[in-house]
């Protein structure tokens, strides 16, 4: 494979494709057009004929063309723990994933609970010229879980939602305040669902095959109960409350009862629960420790079920490097979390494959639906729109290595799994900046 960046994208049209856009229901051989930037034409329309007014012309084989993924949650690890991920080794491991904007958490050092910071991560981004980066202001002032940060000013700096990333916002009266704050200016709350009196010193989901180990159970009520909290307090306040990376049962109906209720709650969950189970964890295979912990069988299916009914709204990576030294410990004291922006894709057509969601339905968790809930211009085949693309083969078989990955570390719970559909080409803005070989 081979990372390129087109500087001088012109008038590009990239025929013979099957087009794919979740956002309009598209689903037919064509082409899409671009100038520059942008997005010019979308449909049958664009063809090789172009090429005879100075188009440059590029055959897509009949692979399928999509908007590029929109991954709303990622850790970058720069500033501050660069040894683990920075902005140029992701970029380039979201590239060859597909995914063309990524959605940073504010957990750096310093925190992005300043404007200085967002404009910094705004300013790194754009000289690596890779995926667009968006960052997440933190919640809380450090986020300690204190104090509110100033979520208006970092809003009009460039975050596009708030968390506290690893950690809930666990005091009740400070998280109403910054949903009532938030309000305000119609500012979204993520919250990382994991009640940390309860989870701590758990290494794993609390059960059967906890005790078989030995290992400490982080109990299911921990993601449970600040739900529940959170959803009596979007009822108090109005505001707008986003739940990170659902994994159980119960948390689950909690959220489908506040849609039914009108309330103005969503969520997603990450490719680990809903293709992977706690057995995952083997013989203690520290890769797949993580955050919240794999959850049994019964609430893998829950969460397919969550996503098949609409519950769930969208699927981010949950990307979360972390270094050899953090990861070779034993169980209990390993670092949590797994890279995922290569897998993204590949884990999230299984959906598709295994016959649970069609294909369309898929693709939207992965590119309108965080679009449109962080309101970002990207997840959608427009004219006008940036032409931020996808060509992938659907069917292509690969094994996942982990030392082959892109990102700097290579924590992937997904090791050695076999994957159906790679992506082939990415474009960004119009420049080509991942080709596979």
């Amino acid at each position: 494979m081979a990372l390129k960046a087109d500087r001088t994208p012109g008038r590009v049209a990239y025929v013979g494709a099957r087009l794919l856009d979740p956002a309009t229901g598209l689903d037919e051989v064509g082409g899409i057009l671009t100038e520059g930037e942008l997005i010019k034409q979308v449909g049958p329309k664009v063809t090789a004929d172009l090429a005879l007014e100075g188009v440059t012309v590029i055959d897509c084989s009949g692979l399928c063309l999509a908007p590029g993924l929109v991954d709303m949650r990622v850790h970058l690890g720069e500033p501050g723990e660069d040894y683990k991920e920075t902005f140029a080794s992701a970029g380039r491991a979201a590239t060859k994933g597909g995914v063309t904007s990524m959605v940073c958490l504010p957990n750096t050092d310093p925190v992005i609970d300043d404007m200085s910071v967002v404009e910094f991560v705004a300013r790194r981004a754009r000289l690596q010229g890779l995926s667009k980066v968006y960052p997440y202001g933190a919640v809380t002032k450090g986020l300690k879980g204190k104090e509110i940060a100033e979520l208006g000013l970092l809003a009009e700096s460039g975050a596009v939602a708030f968390t506290d990333g690893f950690s809930a916002v666990a005091n009740a009266q400070v998280m109403r305040r910054a949903m009532m704050y938030a309000r305000t200016f119609d500012l979204l709350i993520c919250q990382h669902p994991e009640e940390p009196t309860l989870a701590a010193g758990g290494a794993m989901n609390a059960g059967e095959t906890a005790t078989r180990l030995g290992l400490t159970g982080i109990p299911r009520q921990a993601e449970i109960i600040i739900i529940e909290r959170d959803i009596r307090l979007v009822e108090l306040t109005g505001g707008r409350l986003h739940i990170a990376h659902v994994s159980t049962v119960e948390a689950i109906e909690a959220i489908r009862k506040a849609k039914d209720d009108g309330l103005p709650v969503t969520c997603d969950t990450s490719p680990p629960y809903f293709a992977l189970n706690e057995v995952a964890i083997g013989d203690y295979r520290t890769f797949a420790k993580l955050s919240p912990p794999l959850r049994n069988e019964v609430d893998r299916r829950a969460v397919v079920d969550g996503l098949k009914d609409g519950t769930i709204d969208c699927i981010a990576s949950d990307h979360t490097p972390q270094d050899e030294e953090s990861k070779r410990l034993p169980f209990s004291a390993a670092a949590t979390g797994g890279v995922g922006l290569e897998t993204l894709l590949a884990v999230t057509l299984e959906l598709y494959h295994n016959g649970h969601i069609p294909l369309l339905d898929a693709l939207r968790f992965v590119t309108a639906a965080p679009a449109d809930l962080l309101k970002l211009r990207a997840g959608k085949l427009a004219q006008g729109r940036p032409a931020d693309l996808i060509l992938f083969d659907l069917d292509q078989g690969w094994k996942v290595d982990a030392d082959k990955l892109l990102s700097k570390s290579k924590n992937t719970p997904f090791d050695g799994r076999l994957m159906q559909g790679a992506v082939v080409r990415t474009v960004i803005d119009g420049r080509t900046v991942f080709v596979a070989d």
